[in-house]
């Protein structure tokens, strides 16, 4: 799936997550047994900053405006990162959009 940057995109209401020591822990709750270390997922300081951007109400272009005035970074290094994280984010089922 090909990110929008026009696009609102949220967290799924189907996984449990928890910070633990300054990383964001991440498990989707899927029916049926699986291996846990394979489910599990965990974002760093800058992946959190995105993750609690993504609320479904702003668009993909307004949380790059807020995290490059936030970080004092260019609009197209943080497209680029926040596009990255989001693929990954999609592929594994955390995120859909609105």
């Amino acid at each position: 799936m090909a990110i929008d940057l026009s696009k609102h995109y949220r967290k799924t209401n189907d996984l449990i997550a928890r910070e633990i020591e300054g990383e964001l822990v991440i498990v989707p709750l899927k029916s049926g047994i699986g291996n846990l270390d394979a489910e599990m997922y965990a974002l760093s300081a800058t992946g959190i900053a995105v993750w609690n951007l993504l609320d479904g109400q702003s668009t993909l272009e307004e949380i790059i405006k807020s995290l490059s005035e936030e970080y004092q970074a260019s609009n197209e290094e943080i497209k680029a990162d926040v596009i990255e994280l989001l693929d990954e984010l999609l592929s594994k089922g955390l995120i859909i959009e609105r």
